[in-house]
């Protein structure tokens, strides 16, 4: 039987639940605040939002309304450097905090993880709580790993089940002062992600099928919202596609997102490239290149996509996947979001190290890889 066809599916342990809408956060956060049991939070976010913006600043308003502000740490850097983590943990332990609220990208909803991972290896007591308020595309809150750069300068994770965020608030007002670039490109990491579920192990059909809604919305509203950033309904609905995208799962036997991810994390920690950009230069190649390489099962999933976005048929299944490749290329081109590894200084006698811990030099697909890479130059 079609493993697509056959399944099983389960919440994430770990989501309390997910508001969503403008100006949500007012009544949102003391509701989640009390439903998880919170009665201090540390606020974690990036430093240019927490000094340039009036985001952080009314989310600790609500906190200090509700008795519950325990202080705001903004040391967090692009890719979550280790040592930013180490000081949030102290400074989470001083204030006797008991949850943490993070505002802002993946880098702070990824530190937030990893400080209460690592308090709960510290401790050996429960993980405790984290409220996500994400001011991109990026999804990370609904993904139950954090990634981070170690002293190394290397990109490593930590993942539990129960490191999915407990409340997640999508208000789209908070948006507003995002960086364009930032939030459109983050808007591909989002299509990155409800692509890869298509060709992902164990992804039921449903979800599948949430994928593909994700996909065409992102397709209509990321335009939309480059021509008028302050289209606070367009902003919302690309909120809602990212999660449709990225819709939170319980695996039975944990499955990794593909190629694009696997090569984005190593691109983007080494050579300092934001999450969203390593997106727009490893998607469309990648898809181009399940045509040749993906089961029949995931190709006819890959192909659907060029169905729901309403273009015709090339005819073949392999074709569509080549179709949409250049459907991909097309929307972030359109988005001013096109670029190369020569403008991120990633040399190309560096390819060998940056994929030999995504596909083994012994494996057929390596020297596809390094092509693959060769035409990002």
């Amino acid at each position: 039987m079609s493993e697509t066809l056959a399944g099983s599916y389960g919440w994430t342990d770990t989501i309390s639940g997910v508001y969503y809408g403008p100006g949500s956060v007012t009544t949102a956060l003391p509701k989640l605040m009390k439903s998880l049991g919170g009665t201090k939070a540390l606020i974690v976010t990036g430093k240019s939002l927490y000094t340039k913006t009036n985001v952080v600043s009314k989310v600790q308003a609500i906190l200090e309304g509700i008795g519950a502000y325990g202080g705001v740490f903004h040391e967090i850097g692009q890719h979550t450097p280790v040592n930013g983590i180490h000081r949030g943990m102290e400074l989470f332990k001083q204030q006797k905090c008991d949850i943490i609220v993070a505002v802002g990208g993946g880098s702070p909803i990824d530190a937030a993880k990893t400080i209460l991972y690592n308090l709960r290896e510290d401790t050996g007591g429960p993980m405790l709580r984290q409220i996500a308020i994400p001011t991109t595309l990026s999804a990370a809150e609904f993904a139950i790993g954090a990634g981070y750069t170690n002293e190394a300068g290397q990109k490593v994770g930590v993942s539990s089940p129960d490191l999915a965020a407990s409340g997640i608030i999508l208000d789209a007002e908070l948006t507003l002062s995002t960086p364009e670039r930032l939030w459109l490109s983050t808007g591909i990491r989002a299509l990155d992600h409800a692509v890869e579920n298509l060709y992902r192990p164990g992804v039921p059909h449903p979800m599948k099928r949430l994928c593909y809604a994700s996909i065409v919305d992102l397709f209509t509203y990321l335009p939309e919202s480059k021509d008028d950033s302050k289209d606070v309904l367009v902003r919302q609905k690309l909120q809602l596609a990212a999660w449709m995208g990225y819709w939170p799962m319980k695996q039975e036997k944990y499955t990794p997102l593909g190629l694009s991810h696997a090569l984005g994390h190593r691109l983007g920690a080494t050579y300092s490239i934001p999450h969203g950009i390593t997106s727009c230069l490893t998607l469309p190649a990648v898809v181009a290149m399940q045509a040749d390489i993906q089961t029949p099962e995931f190709k006819e999933d890959l192909a659907q996509a060029v169905y729901q976005l309403r273009r015709d048929s090339t005819g073949s299944v392999e074709g569509d996947i080549r179709l949409f490749s250049k459907l991909i290329h097309g929307l972030i081109k359109d988005l001013g979001l096109a670029s190369t590894l020569t403008e991120y200084h990633v040399p190309e006698e560096d390819f060998p190290a940056i994929i030999k811990p995504v596909v083994p030099l012994d494996d057929p697909r390596f020297k596809q890889v390094v092509e693959l890479l060769k035409g990002l130059m």
